[in-house]
């Protein structure tokens, strides 16, 4: 079965939110790779994390390199000759789904913070009613790192039966109060910015220190002592070593996290970051077993799990995968 290599795909029902709510004319951006097959029954569902766009890797229609580039292909781990990939970008982010930059029919000007409060639960929710719309109904894994880990996880409890297979990768059952406090820092760095003006700043005008601060800091995070020490050491900068009063970046770290914030915060929308950022916060799996985790994931019935962490990982940390996957054998 042919279907498009990248797409929108506009819902034909309105949305409820999970916090409440009815967002009426939800857009859910994607791209797919591989084919889908007559029994419809070989797609894989793959979600993003918070920063990622749908483009997981490169196709005819778009050959940059993606995200996940070395997993997607042809005799690839994901082998796109046995499965039919489909990359959803999350609602709520900015590279073309509905989101606080999306536009307001109502007003002509992006959302911001009028766009509803968002769940991880919504944000599988549109990409099921997408996967809909092109024909796809069984899905044979859902597969997700980081907020696409824990929408990995929501998926399989909200459509109990609808999923042969999960993998969860550095996802989680829900926040932990490390990563909590660690994500409301980053969101009062964005709020602080003056030019985030309460979140009705001007398009390509917004706080752009406040996301580069957070960006940093998430940075920082992502990378252990040990890695931080092996990739760069105390390498310098030329341009700066050693000139008194200079107080720009002098390291080769310090350099690094700066590019890596000046990038995000040249793609990213903040107020698509808070949302975002809010949603993982508030994500809790338990609430679909009535306060249990065991409850809930009995709900899944997936037949096989897959589930992967990182030892050095500080807003995912391993005992947090290990009880995913104690939870899982449980659940048979």
């Amino acid at each position: 079965v042919d279907l498009p290599a990248r797409g929108l795909a506009w819902l034909p029902v309105p949305l409820r939110l999970r916090r409440g709510g009815v967002f009426e004319q939800p857009v859910v951006a994607y791209e797919t790779w591989g084919r889908l097959n007559a029994a419809r029954d070989n797609t894989l569902l793959l979600f993003t994390g918070l920063s990622p766009s749908a483009h997981a890797a490169s196709s005819p229609d778009d050959p940059r390199p993606g995200w996940w580039e070395s997993m997607i292909g042809e005799a690839r781990p994901i082998d796109t000759r046995r499965w039919f990939v489909v990359c959803v970008n999350s609602l709520g982010s900015p590279y073309g789904s509905s989101s606080p930059a999306s536009v307001d029919p109502r007003t002509g000007r992006p959302f911001g913070i009028a766009f509803p409060e968002i769940a991880v639960e919504d944000i599988a929710a549109a990409a099921r009613e997408a996967l809909r719309t092109l024909g796809v109904g069984r899905v044979a894994a859902v597969v997700g790192p980081s907020l696409g880990g824990m929408t990995a996880l929501a998926y399989c409890a909200l459509f109990p039966g609808e999923v042969d297979g999960v993998v969860s990768i550095s996802g989680a059952a829900h926040a932990s109060p490390f990563a909590i406090a660690l994500r409301s820092l980053q969101r009062e760095m964005v709020r602080s910015d003056p030019a985030w003006r309460g979140g009705n700043y001007e398009p390509g005008r917004g706080p752009r220190l406040g996301l580069r601060l957070a960006r940093k800091l998430g940075t920082i995070t992502y990378r252990s002592a040990e890695e931080w020490e092996q990739r760069f050491g105390r390498q310098r900068v030329p341009e700066t070593a050693g000139i008194a009063g200079d107080f720009r970046p002098q390291f080769e770290v310090e350099a690094y996290l700066e590019h890596q914030a000046h990038r995000f915060a040249d793609q990213f929308d903040a107020n698509c970051y808070l949302y975002l950022s809010r949603a993982m916060d508030q994500f809790d799996l338990a609430e679909h077993g009535d306060g249990s985790l065991a409850t809930a994931f009995a709900r899944f019935g997936v037949r096989r799990a897959l589930v992967i962490g990182v030892e050095s990982d500080l807003l995912f940390p391993i005992d947090q995968q290990r009880e995913v996957a104690a939870h899982l054998r449980a659940a048979g």
